[in-house]
């Protein structure tokens, strides 16, 4: 866990010396309203503990995701939750499930322009092998059934034959953009488990994991 840093009035978080302000974090708050609705005030102030820390969780990704496109001289857009004229960001939809991402990198990208940005060329940069294709196309013969076979019930692991299925050569450009966008995800949570290394939290605003605060959960 990343050391804390001394909490200098407006400053969140300190991202490789640059200072995150506890507005970013704010601003982001008012944009994700809370999930839940805590009636007793010590439940209350706890919940609103936590939804700080993970909104500084968002803001710090956002950050370092904006660094990292400056470094790679992609043009990433402006702090999360609003662009640089104070409009909501567009907001392409997530094609993975949150649960796959993580409620932290899921809301990262979709108020991240910088995250998104990022994302998508680390999806660029991937290689996907010929043998990696097609061992995914053998492997899950279930999911290229032809509309035919599946309106006539066929069983693709006994008694389906070739005619039954999507050819292979019709079925590759989708297997590979499939493939090259789970190996983009575990390209971006590496990237952002080793960037995190540089960030410093001021009090209050720890990750909500960090065992050394008492109200530490580890939902991401």
């Amino acid at each position: 866990m990343n050391s804390h840093a001394h909490d200098h009035g407006n400053v969140a978080a300190t991202v490789n010396g640059e200072a995150v302000s506890k507005e970013r974090v704010e601003r982001l708050l008012e944009a994700v309203p809370a999930r839940d609705h805590a009636t007793r005030p010590e439940a209350f102030a706890r919940a609103e503990r936590q939804r700080r820390r993970w909104a500084t969780q968002i803001v710090v990704t956002d950050e370092l995701a904006q660094q990292a496109c400056a470094q790679r001289g992609l043009r990433g857009a402006g702090n999360c939750a609003t662009s640089h004229d104070g409009a909501a960001p567009d907001r392409p939809p997530i094609t993975a499930h949150p649960a796959e991402l993580g409620s932290i990198v899921a809301t990262a990208l979709a108020h991240s322009p910088a995250a998104r940005t990022l994302l998508t060329e680390l999806e660029r940069e991937q290689l996907i092998p010929e043998e990696a294709a097609w061992e995914y196309y053998t492997r899950n013969r279930d999911r290229f059934l032809t509309p035919d076979a599946l309106r006539r019930g066929v069983n693709p692991f006994h008694g389906a034959t070739d005619a039954d299925f999507v050819p292979y050569d019709h079925a590759r450009a989708g297997i590979t953009a499939e493939l090259r966008r789970a190996a983009g995800r575990r390209a971006f949570f590496d990237w952002l488990d080793q960037a995190r290394v540089g960030v410093e939290y001021a009090p209050g605003h720890e990750h909500p994991g960090d065992p050394s605060h008492p109200d530490h959960e580890h939902r991401h």
